[in-house]
């Protein structure tokens, strides 16, 4: 039944549109007026809900992890044949009914894991919410068709406006809550996934 289970929904990356502009009013006469703000004296920036901003893919990282463990026991038990009168029985001159008991375990166990992966490249995202706290929470996918496949890279997570550099990027490393997704889809990606027996086969409560 496990191997039946149908794929999740396929998360809604797609770009966030600017929020509608304000409605038309009469002017009051003042130089300033309402959603007609221009920044002089700042970088040309993303900081409000539909702007693009550009995410340079730093990732890079390496796990391992080994372990190694040794016990032994030994035991030994002597037990002595019995005594009548303070004397031990005997037959022909030797002790009878004497036992004794002796065992000995080892185990020795070792294990060692590593994983390593590394993920390059710009992916340009929208801002889809200004948080109350200035903060921008940013998502945006990116697909590449080549032959019979497609390749996405998606990215969601929560930038600093300070952090954005002067020509409207920012290092991944600097986005928090990160979610990064590198994929496929097509006859590639179908060949290299497990069949629905294999699936089976592999759920972890299988006892073979």
């Amino acid at each position: 039944m496990a191997g039946c289970v149908s794929a999740p929904p396929e998360p809604d990356y797609s770009a966030t549109w600017p929020e509608p502009p304000p409605i038309a009013t009469q002017g009051n006469g003042a130089i300033y007026q309402a959603g007609t703000d221009i920044a002089l004296f700042e970088n040309s920036v993303a900081r409000r809900v539909g702007d693009t901003l550009t995410i340079r893919l730093d990732e890079s990282t390496n796990a391992s992890k080994s372990s190694s463990t040794t016990t032994k026991k030994s035991t030994s038990v002597d037990l002595p044949g019995p005594t009548i009168a303070g004397r031990p029985v005997t037959r022909h001159g030797t002790e009878i009914l004497t036992m004794g008991v002796e065992n000995q375990t080892e185990f020795d166990g070792a294990g060692a894991s590593t994983q390593s992966n590394r993920l390059h490249g710009h992916i340009t995202v929208t801002v889809a919410q200004r948080l109350p706290n200035g903060n921008l929470l940013v998502r945006g996918q990116k697909w590449i068709a080549i032959n019979q496949g497609k390749e996405y890279v998606r990215i969601q997570g929560i930038v600093r406006p300070i952090d954005i550099d002067p020509d409207n990027s920012i290092s991944s490393l600097k986005v928090a809550d990160a979610v990064i997704s590198y994929g496929g889809k097509g006859a590639l990606a179908d060949a290299n996934s497990p069949g629905f027996l294999a699936r089976f086969f592999n759920l972890p409560w299988m006892p073979f």
